[in-house]
């Protein structure tokens, strides 16, 4: 007994020392990576506090010799009577509800896809699979020509139109309903008298939070982010959105006393709060749509 203990003593202080130095591993690596993740946030949280001598004089990754948080913010909120105000409007007016219609239209197109059958149903599905992966970019001329041919340019119609459809929405959309909606639910419901629109909206619907939940957030975080289809429809500046006037500022001449670097940080840490915003208030759907599953299951 004694023997057998010796023997297989070491063979265990090497497993032992072997799962210390994975451990020790990881957690270099998942140190490194949150480092590589939370570095530009905090390099922009500590940089709109600082004038423009110590924004380029000072360490990047530290405060400068002067907070000059409020002067920064109060040059923001009054540049030309409060535009920045009408920017951070217009991106939520633009990501918000381009982004509902699109939960909504996407939902309802992979529902179809999904639990009906009728001709050019395949040839739908593939059009679809194959939109999704065309680059955006190569459709803001089309569009701009085809919205400039109805006068539609420079109105907030010729960005949030384009923002109703999102082809990989609607196959994210149907994938799910494929696995989270039993036909035979549907089926009963027809046979005790329930239209088409009632079954989709009182009983599809309220099984599809987790779905409708990502799709708003993933549409809506593409939308705030859009730049080059703003900067191609819209002409004036009431219309811009965030991104497109914090791009404007940098593409105004620095004097002593108007620094358009420093308000454009400033403006950058506030357009994330609304993005913050709609991550926090979509997570009980992603919680309920879990909880929901493992009851299922």
């Amino acid at each position: 007994m004694t023997s057998a203990t010796a023997n297989h003593a070491p063979g265990k202080g090497i497993k032992g020392m072997g799962n210390k130095r994975t451990r020790l591993g990881v957690l270099i690596v998942l140190i490194i990576m949150a480092f590589y993740a939370c570095a530009p946030l905090w390099w922009l949280v500590v940089s709109v506090t600082k004038t423009r001598v110590d924004l380029y004089n000072t360490n990047g990754l530290w405060f400068g010799h002067t907070n000059n948080i409020v002067q920064n913010f109060q040059q923001l909120f009054t540049y030309e009577n409060g535009l920045f105000f009408k920017w951070m409007w217009n991106s939520i007016l633009y990501a918000g509800l381009g982004s509902l219609i699109c939960m909504v239209i996407s939902l309802a197109a992979g529902y179809s896809l999904s639990k009906f059958r009728y001709p050019g149903r395949g040839v739908g599905m593939g059009l679809v699979m194959c939109s999704f992966l065309i680059p955006a970019a190569l459709l803001t001329m089309p569009m701009y020509l085809m919205f400039s041919a109805v006068h539609m340019t420079d109105t907030i119609w010729a960005v949030l139109v384009p923002f109703f459809i999102n082809a990989f929405d609607v196959y994210l959309a149907k994938v799910y309903i494929d696995g989270s909606v039993p036909d035979e639910l549907l089926e009963a419901a027809r046979v005790d008298g329930a239209g088409e629109l009632f079954i989709f909206g009182k009983i599809v619907l309220p099984l599809l939070s987790t779905p409708a939940a990502t799709i708003f957030i993933l549409t809506f975080v593409l939308n705030w982010n859009n730049f080059y289809l703003p900067i191609v429809m819209l002409r004036g500046s009431d219309k811009w959105t965030l991104s497109l006037g914090l791009y404007s500022f940098m593409q105004t001449k620095q004097t002593a006393l108007f620094d358009p670097t420093t308000i454009a940080l400033a403006g950058a840490v506030l357009s994330i709060v609304p993005l913050a915003v709609v991550m926090i208030a979509m997570q009980r759907y992603w919680k309920s749509g879990v909880a929901l599953g493992s009851v299922k299951g």
